[in-house]
């Protein structure tokens, strides 16, 4: 099982040669068992909103779209979740980066992730 972070996810849904070759592995391999915290719906709104995405539709629309077509799920964001990402190391200061990373953590998924800031994280498999 793994977990896209919001780029990849990005990249997934509409540039698929800016993914690794372990990364389409890894898609190919899980199958049914591509995830995505549900905070890179707010990611993806929030890059659009301040004029940093330019998705040629609205951002909620186009997460939606991406999730059904790629038939990846959406984890929640939990209170366990939200308690880990607070607890975590100072590497990343990115709120929604520290929210996947929490999220991999208390499920046991890999995440799919060029951000070298999240290799670093001790206790976390990371694929790319």
């Amino acid at each position: 099982m793994i977990l896209l972070d919001t780029c990849t996810l990005l990249w997934l849904a509409a540039d698929q040669g800016r993914l690794s070759r372990a990364a389409v592995q890894a898609i190919g391999d899980a199958g049914d068992s591509v995830d995505v915290s549900a905070i890179s719906a707010w990611e993806i709104c929030w890059k659009q909103a301040k004029g940093h995405l330019d998705l040629k539709m609205e951002a909620g629309a186009w997460f939606d779209l991406a999730i059904e077509v790629h038939r990846v799920r959406i984890r929640p964001i939990t209170s366990g979740i939200a308690v880990r990402a607070a607890g975590l190391p100072r590497i990343h200061d990115d709120p929604a980066d520290r929210f996947i990373i929490a999220t991999a953590q208390e499920h046991g998924l890999a995440i799919l992730t060029p951000d070298q800031n999240i290799h670093q994280y001790p206790d976390l498999k990371v694929v790319w």
